[in-house]
């Protein structure tokens, strides 16, 4: 999810821990299980990935392959990512996560057939309908058919912001954790990570062009603060739970090995990568999120009894806009960071992130790049 981007929201918006385990099933563990080294052990149990397709999944399905896994890659069109390098190695399959009977249907969820299923599915706006749709029923769906297909862990990939939530993507992603850890014919790990290097990296083109780094104020100098981590690093750590026994059954807050990053300490950050003699940034007052907000949300509120279809049409379009302002102004305003020692994990830095897409580029993304450059090829 965002960080950076909240400026991005704005933007168009102006225009427009861990649970106790209850008794799961008896099932045979691989020996492999017994011991457990990160980024290595392999149990060379068959996995199937959901939400390969995305940005998680797709270094999810890459590192599943790179460890040794038999790896099966869910998407909603195989010729999509035909020929894409994260893909070697893995089955890519067709089925549509929103319907059971494709789950089922599908060779990713033949009965004996799947040991451990990666959830990496997310909703894209974060609006209501598709986060319930995709963050909690998408998922869910999965995690029936990984039952049926008598799979025996289950591995979430959720957000550490659902702990604090306020938003209508958090309390899908907490809905369905609820059912997950609830529930007793599987082992599960929950992932919550702090925030993708690819969310703050939709201002390194402009930056790059002379434009200012632009952050929020939040008032007495303070900006909201993050250690992200590394889309391979979160990865590894995925795949790690399937062997990592004291992952079972538990949730993970995860961040990067970078120190607490304010949003000025990225803009200074990004400068020196850049080799700009000095940052140049530009705070925004956060008080601006809360006129957008409000007047979006007036003006939707001024519509919701009126029965008319055209009205209902752009009740909803106000509505979700100003859930879409929300987002904005949480990432703005709330730390995704993780302090405790055992919830920093990983190798690659931020400032190696910098580097790496100032020369090569990023996959734009209107959720999170500005003006971003397609990536020269995949590494």
């Amino acid at each position: 999810v965002m960080v950076q981007s909240s400026f991005i929201l704005l933007l168009s918006l102006g225009s427009a821990s861990a649970f106790s385990p209850g008794i799961r099933s008896a099932r045979r563990m691989p020996a492999a299980l017994r011991m457990h080294e990160s980024g290595v052990t392999c149990t060379n149990e068959k996995v199937t990935i959901v939400g390969a397709s995305g940005y998680i999944g797709k270094a999810v399905v890459r590192e599943s392959v790179r460890r040794g896994y038999p790896t099966t890659a869910v998407v909603r069109d195989p010729s999509k990512v035909s020929g894409e390098a994260k893909f070697n190695g893995a089955n890519v399959v067709a089925a549509e996560v929103t319907e059971p009977e494709s789950l089922a249907a599908s060779p990713a969820f033949k009965k004996g057939e799947v040991d451990i299923v990666i959830s990496c599915l997310a909703s894209r706006s974060g609006m209501k309908k598709d986060a319930y749709m995709i963050d909690y029923q998408a998922t869910l769906n999965a995690m029936n058919a990984a039952k049926e297909a008598g799979a025996r862990h289950f591995i979430l990939l959720s957000a550490f912001c659902v702990a604090k939530p306020w938003l209508q993507f958090q309390f899908a992603k907490l809905d369905f954790e609820e059912k997950l850890t609830a529930q007793t014919d599987l082992t599960y790990s929950i992932l919550r990570p702090t925030a993708f290097f690819k969310s703050l990296s939709g201002q390194v083109e402009v930056v790059q062009g002379g434009a200012p780094f632009v952050y929020f104020d939040l008032g007495e100098g303070r900006t909201a603060t993050c250690n992200p981590i590394s889309e391979a690093d979160l990865a590894v750590a995925m795949i790690d739970t399937i062997s990592d026994k004291s992952r079972e059954n538990s949730i993970w807050n995860i961040g990067g090995q970078d120190d607490p990053l304010s949003m000025v300490n990225q803009g200074e950050l990004l400068a020196d990568v850049l080799g700009k003699p000095e940052a140049k940034l530009l705070g925004v007052p956060i008080g601006l999120f809360d006129a957008i907000i409000n007047s979006l949300q007036g003006v939707a509120n001024a519509m919701e009894m009126n029965p008319h279809p055209i009205v209902r049409g752009w009740y909803e379009k106000m509505n979700d806009a100003a859930e879409f302002g929300r987002i904005g102004k949480y990432y703005a305003v709330e730390d995704m960071l993780t302090t405790d020692p055992s919830e920093k994990f990983g190798q690659i830095t931020l400032r190696e992130h910098y580097s790496k897409v100032a020369v090569e580029g990023q996959e734009y993304d209107p959720y999170t790049s500005m003006f971003a450059k397609k990536a020269t090829a995949a590494k």
